[in-house]
This record gives structure tokens, sequence and C-alpha cells, in this order.
């Protein structure tokens, strides 16, 4: 689960020994310049300009996190060549990509390295982790680098991703990637049930009468599939909460706003397709990992996901790209959104921090470029077709989904429902993971006890929530 921290966690250890692997572009002159991790020396010899980007001459050395691996040998190679086609721009900029095994951030690491300051120059976070970022101090307020001048794109990336970067109008780091959440089919068992793929349920009611279908195919496959362990319950409880347009938590930020019409109407969705249409399948208290695995062997016929489960399932478990396809979030109000970028520590030389930003704009923000060579993607065995990123509009936008789709190595067609009826992406909500835990309850009793009180659920999760939004 990108949006918090599942994405994450099911595919690395909860502790990870940081391993440091330094991949050195050295100046054309073969020099470089000395660095340390409290901010090192640069010379500089741009301009006091912050809006202007950094002068070439200027020799300066940045730490940047998340270098691919070794093990991850396409990726690294794209990385090396991005280094040395940076380097005929900035001669004078020596790149020190970190690695760490596994995935790239992990909770513990990421908030002892806060804590320390020992974050790198240009670090890896995701879009929920500003606030802690700030509480620490660690960021840079890069308003005044960022401009046309630094980021020809700028005025291209969604502003609503721009947004969960900012607190207080300042911006404090760019985006590397983004997803909304959407419904993930299997359009075999979809044939199979008489359901048309190409065009996957738009409303809650339909979710219903698709999932019976499913079900009835027989043979243990289930309709419909949802989390209830692991803080992943509520996180699709809250997925489903903004598709009927409604909140978790009210707008102050300090009550919870689930325990009305719209979440009971959920929750008693959800019991019925449980325990009266039996199209949930028997085996409950599933977290992330266990959908994927049912939908990728044929059990499932669908569940709230974001578009890169899909290659997940493919590269982790031998699935195939046909067999999936992708809806717009049912119901269609909003829908869960999140994403991840990264964000320069507080504290370096101007140099350092221009130099960062270039960085991250030939690498992550320039369509056709680093990770938008979809073509260099594609000769070097990568997927190349999912809807993601997807923060580019107007003419960057038009430009990367030709590209996208012409060195597509999926059906791109499979997305096109979704594609083509985009839902409004909304932020997860303050203490998430807290509150998560706490929905983790209303899920399983809705999902494991057929005599479950929907309301006294609700209500008894509403209180130990307001108890966690007073405790920030």
């Amino acid at each position: 689960m990108r949006s918090a921290r599942f994405r994450r966690t099911p595919r690395a250890s909860a502790v990870t020994l940081v391993s440091a692997m330094t991949l050195t572009a050295l100046a054309a002159c073969g020099t470089s310049s000395s660095d340390n991790e409290g901010g090192g020396t640069s010379q500089a010899t741009g301009s006091a300009d912050a809006s202007a980007p950094l002068d070439p001459k200027t020799k300066v050395s940045i730490t940047i996190d998340c270098m691919p691996p070794a093990a991850k040998a396409a990726e690294l190679k794209e990385w090396k060549e991005d280094v040395a086609a940076f380097n005929k721009i900035y001669p004078n900029v020596t790149i020190e990509g970190r690695s760490t095994p596994g995935q790239c951030l992990e909770p513990p690491r990421f908030t002892a390295m806060l804590k320390a300051k020992s974050q790198p120059d240009v670090f890896y976070t995701y879009f929920t982790d500003l606030p802690q970022v700030l509480s620490e101090d660690g960021a840079t307020d890069i308003s005044a680098y960022v401009s046309d001048k630094t980021v020809p794109g700028l005025k291209d990336i969604d502003p609503n991703v721009l947004g969960t970067l900012k607190k207080d109008g300042k911006l404090y780091g760019l985006p590397t990637s983004n997803y909304t959440m959407g419904l993930l089919i299997n359009r075999k068992l979809f044939k199979d049930a008489g359901l048309n793929p190409d065009a996957p349920p738009r409303t809650w009611d339909e979710v219903r009468a698709a999932a019976k279908k499913i079900a009835g195919l027989g043979n243990g496959v289930a309709g419909f599939g949802e989390y209830s362990a692991g803080n992943t319950g509520g996180w699709h409880f809250t997925a489903q909460m903004y598709s009927l347009g409604g909140d978790v938590v009210d707008a102050s930020g300090k009550k919870a706003a689930f325990n009305g019409e719209l979440g009971k109407q959920l929750a008693k969705n959800l019991h019925a397709m449980r325990w009266e249409d039996d199209s949930m399948g028997k085996t409950q208290l599933l977290q992330w990992g266990d959908l994927q695995k049912q939908i990728a062997t044929d059990k499932l016929g669908m569940f709230l996901a974001a578009p890169d489960d899909i290659t997940y399932m493919v590269q982790q478990l031998g699935a195939k790209y046909d067999n999936f396809g992708m809806g717009p979030i049912p119901g269609g109000k909003n829908t869960l959104a999140g994403g991840n970028g990264y964000m320069i520590k507080k504290g370096i030389s101007p140099d350092k921090v221009k130099a960062g930003i270039a960085w991250l704009n030939f690498k992550f923000t320039t369509v056709g470029k680093g990770q938008f060579d979809w073509a260099r993607t594609k000769s070097d065995d990568l997927p190349v077709g999912l809807p993601q990123p997807n923060f580019w509009l107007n003419d960057s936008k038009k430009t990367d989904d030709a590209s996208r789709t012409a060195n597509a190595t999926m059906p791109v067609a499979n997305f096109k429902a979704f594609m083509d009826n985009p839902v409004a992406g909304k932020a997860e909500p303050p203490k998430a993971q807290e509150i998560y835990k706490v929905l983790d309850n209303v899920m399983s009793g809705i999902l494991t006890n057929k005599d479950a009180d929907v309301d006294k659920l609700l209500s008894t999760a509403e209180s130990q929530v307001n108890q966690v939004l007073a405790n920030q």
C-alpha cells in the first residue's frame, strides 16, 4: 500500500541495515568536490538568484537517496546512464547514490534517520511523510528554487499532486510518482461469469451484483475481496468512504466523520455481501498480499487497488498482464490518492539545493527523459503501460501518454475505463496508521461475525478515533 506504509512493508524486513553504495560521477576534468553528511563543501560560482538554474561551472557534491540496488540490474543501469547524461549538462556535479537492501524506505529507518539528521542531501519520502519531516525540521523550503527555469515542466504538474508536498504555501519536495485507487478485476472470471471486462462496475450496487455472479462460478472463487487486518482494513474502509463522498476525519482534523449514514451504508453493504450473498469468500482477516495471490490464481474477481499491484503480481506471482483490467473506484465521488517524491535536507548549501533540484528535474520531472523515457524502459525489459505516474496535465500528459502507449509491454486497453473516467484523488487522513488500526476492527467485525452489530462497531471506532485525534 504505497499510500501508507504497506507497499514497502510486505516486501521488506521490518528493520533494515542501511548500506551505502556509491556511484561517483566525476567531472570531465577528473576532479570532484569533497562532501560530508552535515552539508559538506562546495565551490559556489553560480548566481545568487535562487530561482536561476545551477551554473554548470559550479563544483558541488550531493548525496541522493534510493539508488537502485545491484539486484535491480536494469534500474541500476538506467540510473548510471542518467547520471552520465546529467553530467554532460553539469560536469562539475558529483552524484553519490545511496542504496538500501530490499525496499528503499522503511518506517523505523526513516524515523531514526530524521531524528539523527542523517538523511541524504536529497531524500526519498511518501506524500504522507511531510508532517513527520517538518516536525523534525528536516526539509528545505524549496519554493524560491523551483520555477519554470529550474523545472520547465512545472506548469504541467497537477497542482493537487504538488499540493501534497506543500505546507502553509511552502513547497518542500518534488513528486516522482503518484497513484489513485480503482477497481482491479480478473478479466477471465468476468468473462466466465458473463460480465463485460471492458466495463467494470461503476457503483457499489453493481459491484455487489457482479460479485454474486462471479462467486456463482463455484470452485472456491470469490467475487469481491477486502482487507481486515494489519491496518489494511482501515485503509480500504477509508477508500470506500471517499468513494461515496464521505470522510473519515472532519475538516478540522480533530473529529471522526465516518459514523453516519455513509459509514453505515458502507458497512451494511459489505456485511450483506459477506453473509447474505456469500460472495466474498470464507477466508477473512486478509491483508496486503493476500488478495493479490487470490486474483492472480483466478480465485478472486475484483478488489480495490492501485494499478501497480498488477506489476507486482506479474513479476512476483507469475501472473499475466492480459488477465487484469481496471475501472474507476465504484461510487466515483473521490478516491484515495498517494505517491512519493524527494525532499532536500535542511541546512545544506544553496548550491547543493540547486544541484538537487537539477537532478530531480532531469531524472523525474522531464517528459521523455529519465523515468519517462519509455522507449528505454521497454528496451530494458521493464514494464511499460501502467497509468502511473499520472501527475501530468495538458501537453505534457498528451506527449507522455502517447509514448507510454507506443512502447507498452502490456495491453493498455485493459485500463481504458480507469483512464477515461478519472476520479479526484484525496489524501489520507491525519494520524492515518493509528486510525486504520482502529478501523480494522470494524472491517474484521463485519467480515468475521454474521451477527455483527454495525452501529456498535462504528460507535466504538468513532470514540477510539476521536481519542487518537485528541492526542495529536
